[in-house]
């Protein structure tokens, strides 16, 4: 793979910055390995005034892999979020039939993913995603409720019924765009946190071959380490296999949290994930983790995931019509940018144009990992 393009250390450096130094408490999530628990870092927000220049998306570059095709359930525990300011102008309304529950919007998101959606010391669901959804919400006229799911099935729990949309760092790609319609709302690169003073000397793609590195299933960080879905017959196994080295041992998890809690308890060498992320439990962290000098996956659009129209002949559902609205009032207005510059992921910002430039499923789709 190559750098990330139009992200150097410079602005790893300045990322870096904008995370600041977050206190290292939180609600750990369930845990679903052997690997000993880690709670996720409470993220202080920022409180700088949002920068006023955006990122436009100028790659869709490596894309997260579709949600596992299983049936499970999402985990339980829906967490109603405050009330929209009454200030806020409803640009767009929703029909109640079209909706789970009138008056709200349900937003299926897997935390804690920080600095994107993660808990507070209450156990409140907030983070770059989760205020995202609420704005969109706000101007929808209805209040969001976040449903906490698994990743590797959240697309079944939207599809299934069990929330209205999905806002959880979902890379776009061919195999979900066959699943669900996506709105593009973020971009990040992807890269390696390691333990402190990076004991397994990780310098280069190449040295990450024979080594252990943990991961979330149903991501495009596995598909790169597995040589699967966008990355079929590439990604890190076809590095390895060309310098004549032993394939990485991929380890995925469940839940994100478990990934890092391997490489916590020295289970994994490495674990990968989104950069915001990576760089969010160095800052948090600091004695326990830091980014490694790996190059990093060059950025990936992500997307608000929604249920395909079931209407003959109609583009998009009402609800992706009326997010999409939602999501371009907050940019026109500022607040999309002021929550991201709210989180330090602001160098992930997109523009409209790029809200607009429809993402559409190729005829003939990989086959799903």
């Amino acid at each position: 793979m190559n750098r990330i393009s139009g992200i150097s250390l410079a602005v790893i450096a300045l990322v870096a910055v904008a995370c600041g130094t977050p206190a290292a408490t939180g609600t750990p999530a369930p845990a679903r390995s052997a690997a000993a628990s880690v709670t996720a870092p409470s993220l202080a927000p920022q409180t700088a005034a949002p920068s006023a220049q955006t990122t436009a998306a100028a790659s869709t570059g490596a894309s997260q892999s579709p949600a596992g095709s299983t049936s499970t359930a999402p985990t339980s525990g829906g967490s109603a979020a405050p009330t929209p300011p009454a200030s806020v102008a409803v640009v767009a309304t929703i029909p109640e039939d079209q909706l789970l529950f009138a008056g709200k919007l349900v937003i299926c998101s897997d935390l804690p993913y920080p600095p994107q959606e993660y808990f507070d010391e209450n156990g409140n669901p907030i983070g770059s995603d989760i205020e995202i959804g609420q704005a969109i919400a706000a101007r929808l006229g209805l209040t969001a409720q976040i449903e906490n799911s698994v990743f590797d099935t959240i697309i079944p729990a939207l599809t299934g019924g069990k929330c209205d949309i999905i806002i959880s760092a979902q890379n776009i790609n061919p195999d979900r765009l066959t699943q669900v319609d996506m709105i593009p709302y973020f971009q990040a690169g992807q890269a390696f946190l390691v333990q402190k003073g990076n004991p397994a000397g990780l310098q280069t793609a190449q040295d990450l071959c024979g080594k252990k590195v943990a991961v979330e299933a149903g991501t495009t960080m596995l598909d790169y380490l597995s040589g699967t879905s966008s990355f079929k017959n590439g990604g890190l196994p076809k590095i390895c296999s060309d310098a004549g080295l032993p394939a990485v041992e991929a380890t995925p998890f469940q839940k994100d949290s478990d990934a890092l809690a391997a490489l916590q308890a020295g289970a994994a060498d490495a674990y990968f994930s989104d950069l915001p992320v990576v760089i969010g439990y160095a800052n948090a962290q600091p004695d326990q983790f830091e980014v490694s000098p790996v190059p990093q996956i060059e950025p990936a659009l992500e997307g608000i995931s929604v249920g395909k129209s079931t209407v003959k002949g109609q583009a998009h559902s009402p609800i992706y019509d009326a997010v999409k609205a939602a999501l371009l009032a907050s940019m026109s207005d500022g607040s999309y940018q002021a929550i991201l510059a709210k989180y330090g992921v602001d160098q992930g910002a997109i523009t409209p144009d790029v809200v607009n430039t429809p993402q559409v499923a190729p005829s003939t789709s990989p086959a799903a990992s």
